[in-house]
């Protein structure tokens, strides 16, 4: 069932639910569970609910995303699921790092920090080998697909 959801996810109508409907309802459904569950059940990836501050608005924003572990910090992908452009939270995290993450039931602050090229490549395969969506969203758009790393705050 795993490596279903996970590859329906990757399909257009799937992308398509994610980006219309469960992009909505399931940090909702992740906050209100500590992480337990989302639209779909439990998650089949690590997860963790990112709260940006809008670059414009000021206002908190929050956004469900699958993560590779780093040691103690987290990568995250800036994939936009293979869209042409960025997805809004990579805007909002450049204009303010300081982010807010919930994960594993804990919820702490933590600084964005973009990867450079370089270190990108040196994680780049175990990324895609955890989240195997991203082999599919590399091959949908010709942008570089920036990774995060978020180091949790002193």
């Amino acid at each position: 069932m795993v490596d279903f959801l996970n590859w329906f996810s990757a399909t257009r109508v799937g992308t398509w639910i994610v980006k219309h409907i469960a992009s909505r309802i399931d940090p909702i459904i992740y906050k209100k569970t500590n992480g337990r569950m989302i639209s779909a059940g439990p998650p089949t990836l690590p997860m963790l609910l990112l709260t940006s501050t809008g670059r414009k608005s000021g206002q908190p924003r929050e956004t469900q995303l699958a993560y590779y572990p780093d040691g103690d910090r987290y990568l995250i992908v800036a994939s936009a699921m293979g869209q042409a452009g960025h997805p809004d939270w990579y805007y909002n995290i450049e204009a303010n790092p300081e982010v807010e993450v919930l994960t594993d039931g804990e919820t702490f602050m933590a600084r964005a920090e973009m990867l450079s090229d370089d270190d990108k490549a040196g994680f780049w395969p175990k990324i895609k080998q955890s989240i195997p969506q991203m082999n599919v969203y590399e091959r949908r758009t010709d942008r570089n697909i920036r990774v995060f790393r978020l180091t949790r705050a002193a």
